[in-house]
């Protein structure tokens, strides 16, 4: 099993802690490719993708509209 987690470096110039996640781009359970955008998330005006790091079924962890810090798990993968 992997983790996605939000990379700290998206908020390398940012002053604000948090940021949202906006919209997941695959359903929950659904099997991803590697590099594949899984979900949207916004850190202050700017909208990130965040990528799968491997293949795997998606389980969810943060919601919809859910504020993430740097480095939050987002979801795992399985195989």
């Amino acid at each position: 099993m992997s983790e996605i987690k939000i990379d700290e470096a998206l908020w390398a110039s940012s002053i604000f802690p948090e940021g949202m996640v906006v919209r997941w781009l695959v359903p929950d359970g659904s099997r991803v490719v590697a590099g594949h955008a899984i979900a949207e998330v916004r850190i202050e005006d700017a909208l990130h993708e965040i990528a799968a790091p491997t293949d795997g079924l998606v389980t969810i962890v943060a919601r919809e509209n859910s504020v993430v810090d740097p480095g939050s798990l987002l979801a795992t993968l399985s195989d």
